[in-house]
C-alpha cells in the first residue's frame, strides 16, 4: 500500500481548512441563524468574525422587510393620487365653470401646508406615546426618521418608521382635502391655508392619536377602525358640516341651479379615488400579507355594491341610471368599508356597501333641504354618514378568522360620536381663529364673477 508523502498530506490538510472556511458560513445560513449558534461551536478562526457580524447587525437596528417596505411606498403613492389629482378632479368637475380652477388651487395649497405641518409637529402629536389624548414632542421636526438609525413604529414593525410617516402623511392630506368640498365657491384661499394648518394640528392629529396610536384612549377601549372610517371620514364630515354652516350658503343657494360643469372630469376623479382606495385600505395592513389582500377584496366588493344600489335607487326615482349617481354610490361604498376592510369578508363588505348606498343616497337627496346648510359637495352626507355606517357595522360584521374582534357596536358608536363632537367643535374654534386673520369668505362681487378670475386671474378654458 502506497502512503502519501508529507508534502501531499500538508496540501490536503490546507485544502480541507480552506474548504471548511468557505462552506462554513453557507452551512450556518442554511441550518440555523448564526446568532443562535454559540461561538464555542464554530471554528476558532470563525468565532471572532461571526461575533463581529452579529454585533454589527444588532447595532444597525431592526431588520426591515424589503417587500413590506416596497408595498407601503406603493400604497403611499396610491393614497397621494387620491388627492392629487383624484379629489382635485372629482371636485373640479362638480363646480360651476367659473369656479373650477379655484378648488384645484385650494387642494394644491392644502397639500403643501399639511405636508409642512405634518413634518414639523403633526406626526409627533399623532403617533408618539404621549398620553391618552395627545402625543409628545419626540418626533418634532421629524426627529429620528432620517438616517441609518431609523427604527419602526409599533403599529408597523416590519417597515422603517419613515415609511409609516409618509403613509400617514398621505392620510392627513386627503382628510383635509375632503373638508374643502363643503366650502367651495366662496371660501378665500388665504383662509384655506390657515384652516389647513390649524385643523391638522388641533383636529386631525389628536383624533389619529386617540384611535391609531396604541396609547390613545379609544385604542385602549378597543375601537376598531382599520383604515380611517372614524379618523378620516367622520372627522372630515363633521368638520365640513360646521365649516359650511359658519361660512354660510353660496349666493343663489336654493333658488338657482348649481349643476356640475363637466361630469367626465368628475367621473375620472372618481376612478382615481377608487383605484387609490386599494392603497388606502390594503396599505393599512402595513405589510404585504393575506390580510392586505382581503382588505383589497372587501374594498372592491363594497364599491361595486354601492354603485349598483345607488344606481337602482336613482332608477326607481326617475327611471334612469345616472353616471354621477353610480360614481357617487361607489364612493359611498368605499367610505363605509374603510373602517371594516381589514376585518370583514365578502358578505360583510356587501352588507356594508348596501347599507351605505341607501343611507348616503337618502342623506344626499334630503339633507340640504332639511337643514338649509349649503354643504356644497355633500361632504357630511357622504363622508360622515358613510363613515358612521361603516364604523358601527365593523364590529358587527367582523370575522374572528381574520383578526381579533376587540370592539362592540356600542364601543364603536361611542368613538364615532366622540370624534364627531370633537371635530365639529374644534373646527368651529379654528374658523373663529382664522376669521380675523385671513377672512373666511370672498366678496359678493368676487363670488358673482367667479373665483377663477377674481382670485386667480385664470379660466379653465377660453371661448
Amino acid at each position: 500500500m502506497r502512503t502519501p508523502s508529507s508534502s501531499a498530506m500538508r496540501k490536503n490538510a490546507l485544502a480541507a481548512i480552506v474548504l471548511s472556511m468557505l462552506t462554513g458560513p453557507l452551512i450556518a445560513q442554511t441550518t440555523v441563524p448564526s446568532a443562535a449558534v454559540p461561538a464555542a461551536t464554530l471554528p476558532m478562526s470563525m468565532a471572532p468574525v461571526t461575533n463581529t457580524v452579529v454585533a454589527a447587525a444588532q447595532a444597525a437596528g431592526p431588520a426591515f422587510s424589503g417587500g413590506d417596505t416596497a408595498w407601503m411606498l406603493v400604497c403611499t403613492v396610491l393614497v397621494m393620487l387620491m388627492t392629487i389629482p383624484g379629489i382635485m378632479l372629482f371636485y373640479s368637475g362638480m363646480m360651476r365653470a367659473k369656479n373650477a380652477l379655484s378648488v384645484v388651487a385650494h387642494v394644491f395649497a392644502a397639500t403643501a401646508v399639511v405636508t409642512l405641518v405634518w413634518a414639523a409637529v403633526g406626526y409627533s402629536l399623532a403617533f408618539t406615546v404621549g398620553n391618552p389624548w395627545i402625543g409628545d414632542m419626540s418626533r418634532l421636526w421629524s426627529e429620528g426618521l432620517i438616517g441609518a438609525a431609523v427604527k419602526a413604529h409599533p403599529s408597523a414593525p416590519t417597515v422603517p418608521e419613515s415609511a409609516f410617516f409618509l403613509f400617514q402623511l398621505a392620510f392627513a392630506i386627503i382628510s383635509f382635502a375632503l373638508v374643502i368640498g363643503a366650502t367651495v365657491e366662496r371660501m378665500r384661499l388665504s383662509a384655506t391655508i390657515f384652516f389647513a394648518g390649524l385643523w391638522t394640528i388641533l383636529v386631525y392629529a389628536p383624533i389619529a392619536h386617540w384611535i391609531w396610536e396604541p396609547s390613545g384612549w379609544l385604542s385602549a377601549m378597543g375601537h376598531m377602525d382599520f383604515a380611517g372610517g372614524t379618523v378620516v371620514h367622520i372627522a372630515a364630515g363633521a368638520s365640513g358640516l360646521v365649516a359650511a354652516k359658519v361660512i354660510g350658503p353660496r349666493a343663489g343657494f336654493g333658488t338657482q341651479p348649481m349643476v356640475p360643469h363637466n361630469l367626465l372630469i368628475t367621473v375620472l376623479g372618481a376612478g382615481l379615488l377608487w383605484a387609490g382606495w386599494f392603497g388606502f385600505n390594503a396599505g393599512s395592513a402595513f405589510e404585504a400579507s393575506s390580510r392586505a389582500v382581503g382588505a383589497l377584496l372587501a374594498t372592491q366588493v363594497a364599491a361595486c355594491v354601492g354603485a349598483f344600489v345607488w344606481g337602482m335607487c336613482e332608477y326607481t326615482q326617475r327611471g334612469k341610471f345616472g353616471v354621477l349617481g353610480m360614481a357617487t354610490g361607489a364612493i359611498a361604498g368605499l367610505i363605509a368599508v374603510t373602517p371594516a376592510s381589514g376585518y370583514v369578508g365578502v358578505l360583510g363588505a356587501s352588507v356594508i356597501g348596501f347599507a351605505a348606498a341607501i343611507g348616503c343616497y337618502l342623506a344626499v337627496t334630503r339633507f340640504k333641504s332639511w337643514t338649509n346648510i349649503d354643504d356644497s359637495l355633500d361632504v357630511f352626507a357622504l363622508h360622515w354618514v358613510g363613515g358612521f355606517i361603516g364604523t358601527v357595522l365593523t364590529p358587527v360584521m367582523a370575522l374572528k378568522a381574520i383578526a381579533p374582534i376587540t370592539s362592540t357596536f356600542m364601543t364603536n358608536l361611542t368613538g364615532a360620536l366622540a370624534v364627531s363632537l370633537y371635530a365639529g367643535g374644534m373646527t368651529y374654534v379654528v374658523l373663529m381663529i382664522v376669521k380675523p386673520i385671513a377672512g373666511l369668505r370672498v366678496t359678493a362681487k368676487e363670488e358673482e364673477i367667479g373665483l377663477d378670475l377674481a382670485q386667480h386671474g385664470e379660466m379653465i378654458g377660453h371661448p
